[in-house]
């Protein structure tokens, strides 16, 4: 028998590729870091602040930025940590921590964008209906059924990649303790979850697509029926905000864990990660301060 060390700490790895370049990527992303805080606090402040803004889409947009502020202070402090000092030890604990935050918010930022895929079809469908149908108490429900529902979900990834043994190279080649990362260092057996992620995948996952999906398509559809152009373009600017995000949100998400296995590489992998755990939490506040209205204006209330 083999004499293999049970791996205790692990080593993630970074950006090794660009070893040259460690101090500008660490002013890259502490300046995108900031961004997101500012960008994604503003919303908050705005919606608490401005009683115009306390509506269902407005909440759930709180609840959105705040989730984009979450997963990302779960990955860049670390990240800039590494890139500044060169600290790229984490404990199996404190990686196990790490990967259970960052999926439980993930999960639930999936939840919240059908929720208000579901909240733009009510107004724009049933809009003489909507205070009705989405009233205070509903809309707590929805939230609070989102973020149980995410972070409950994620408990079973955690307790299995818990029990693995790891053995050899505690080298993570990623940016954060990603889960697809630490399996490939598993020298257990990772069938049983990577079942347990397609049954996620099609009791969770899949509902959510489907039912943003089938919520634009009502949403389209009803547009297309205006007759006037002004009233389809008011119609349309109540929803391209949040159809802009879905439209982000899913095709990274896609292209991350929808490849084939044979085109499956960690440097992708952490491609992709970077554009929906940095780029779309920086770029949200942006889409929806540009294109409502409403966040204009409270906007300059707030700052002139």
């Amino acid at each position: 028998m083999e004499n293999l060390t049970t791996v205790t700490e692990f080593m993630i790895l970074g950006f090794p590729q660009f070893s040259k370049l460690q101090i500008p990527l660490f002013l890259l992303f502490l300046l995108s870091y900031l961004l997101i805080l500012m960008g994604n606090l503003t919303i908050i402040a705005l919606t608490c602040l401005d009683p115009r803004l306390h509506t269902p889409m407005y909440f759930f947009l709180c609840n959105l930025s705040f989730i984009d502020i979450s997963y990302t202070s779960v990955t860049l402090p670390k990240l800039l940590d590494i890139l500044l000092r060169k600290n790229q030890n984490i404990s199996l604990k404190g990686c196990l921590v790490q990967m259970y935050f960052f999926l439980g918010f993930a999960c639930v930022e999936f939840i919240i964008i059908s929720v208000m895929a579901y909240d733009r079809y009510v107004a724009i469908c049933h809009p003489l209906r909507y205070t009705v149908i989405m009233n205070q108490r509903i809309c707590m429900l929805m939230a609070i059924g989102a973020w149980m529902s995410g972070f409950l979900e994620t408990v079973t990834h955690t307790v299995l990649v818990s029990r693995f043994s790891f053995c050899g190279s505690n080298e993570i080649n990623h940016f954060f303790c990603d889960i697809s990362a630490l399996l490939k260092l598993s020298c257990t057996s990772t069938s049983t979850i990577d079942h347990i992620t397609y049954i996620v995948g099609v009791f969770l996952g899949l509902p959510c697509f489907t039912a943003t999906l089938i919520s634009y398509i009502y949403i389209i559809s009803a547009i297309l029926r205006i007759r006037s152009a002004e009233g389809r373009r008011k119609a349309f600017s109540t929803c391209s905000s949040h159809l802009t995000v879905v439209i982000l949100f899913y095709g990274t998400i896609m292209c991350l864990y929808m490849r084939p296995t044979s085109m499956q590489s960690l440097d992708l992998n952490k491609l992709f990660s970077l554009l929906y755990s940095v780029l779309i939490p920086m770029f949200n506040p942006v889409i929806y301060s540009l294109k409502n209205k409403e966040v204009k204006v409270s906007i300059r209330k707030l700052f002139l």
